[in-house]
């Protein structure tokens, strides 16, 4: 991309600001600071000594915003993917996206991009996700995204923001995002764990979705099912940290909450048996957004995220779940709602 070009979030774009129109426009803009290509390898069976003679299953562009605009994509939804890129690796992350057709604002780091890998043992059926920490970003760097994405977001109703910072940024890059998205008269959709998680509820988001881990980083304690959820929700929702919370339980399924009352959305039965979690998360987010921009309510919108969450359960890595299986284990989610009688009207 130049560096003097405006972004057009319409447009597939490589750092050198080379693209494919899309006339229709995106519905939502995932931003991914710290992305991947993700690599899949697979063995038999894991050994302490020797070689272990591995197959290449996959080699794709990921990361958490990449991971989400892509199944946003693949559920009949018009998303644009906005990330960094940055020395060979970074190159080789533009190629697979551009050969996938995924439209895409690549902003230039110095440092490469980095790998991640998945190992997947057959004959246990187990992986191992590999995840090194990504490149280091300067000041400018982080100022020059923030720039662009503001320009980059103008018309989008919804940007999801997924993945973990790159080191160099400060804690509350997300937060400077969250202002910025608010800005645009766009709503943010947050995935992201650590000090950025909590600087960036600070600032508030629409909607906050966090894992078990995460969800435990911000209480100190356990959680351990929609209880433990439902305080730490309510907690979301009275400090206006979120409009919307979502808090995932594994297998168990998800709380979702607005000021409205929480929901208990149980996880379906797996019609197989699981091979990953990787890409749970960002397909449940995935799923949830094309369904808000569906005109879903929240509810019904994060019970098709906890629909694809258990689809993607049956994919090695983080291959995309078939969306045929996700939606029908949407009519096996079970929910039950629960007023909240704290509810004092605002």
């Amino acid at each position: 991309m130049s560096r003097a070009s405006k972004p057009d979030p319409t447009t597939t774009r490589t750092t050198d600001g080379a693209g494919r129109g899309n006339a229709a426009g995106p519905s939502v803009l995932t931003l991914t600071m710290n992305p991947t290509v993700d690599l899949c390898w697979e063995v038999g069976h894991l050994e302490d000594t020797g070689k272990n003679r591995a197959m290449v299953r996959s080699a794709a562009a990921g990361g958490g915003g990449i991971n989400v605009a892509r199944h946003v994509v693949r559920l009949g939804g018009r998303a644009v993917a906005f990330h960094t890129a940055g020395g060979e690796v970074g190159l080789r992350l533009n190629r697979l996206l551009d050969e996938e057709g995924m439209d895409h604002v690549a902003v230039d780091i110095d440092d490469d991009t980095r790998e991640a890998l998945v190992l997947v043992e057959s004959e246990s059926r187990h992986s191992f996700h590999i995840v090194p920490p990504g490149p280091y970003l300067r000041d400018h760097e982080g100022r020059r995204c923030l720039h662009l994405l503001e320009q980059a977001v103008d018309g989008c109703p919804y940007v999801v923001a997924s993945g973990s910072l790159p080191g160099g940024l400060p804690d509350d890059y997300y937060a400077a995002v969250a202002r910025r998205v608010k800005e645009a008269g766009s709503r943010l959709i947050l995935d992201t764990s650590g000090p950025a998680l909590r600087a960036a509820l600070a600032e508030g988001v629409f909607i906050l979705r966090c894992n078990r881990t995460e969800a435990e980083s911000l209480t100190g304690h356990p959680i351990s099912d929609f209880d433990d959820a439902r305080a730490l929700n309510e907690h979301l929702l009275a400090t206006e940290a979120a409009e919307i919370a979502v808090t995932t339980l594994g297998a168990l399924g998800a709380l979702c909450s607005t000021r409205q009352g929480h929901t208990e959305l149980y996880a379906p039965p797996l019609p197989g048996e699981p091979l990953s979690d990787a890409g749970a998360g960002d397909s449940m987010v995935a799923a949830l957004t094309t369904q808000l921009i569906a005109g879903a309510d929240p509810v019904s919108a994060c019970a098709a995220g906890v629909a694809a969450a258990a689809a993607a359960m049956l994919t090695p890595s983080t291959e995309s779940f078939e969306p045929d299986v996700a939606q029908s284990l949407r009519s096996q989610v079970r929910s039950r709602r629960q007023t909240d009688a704290r509810h004092r009207g605002h």
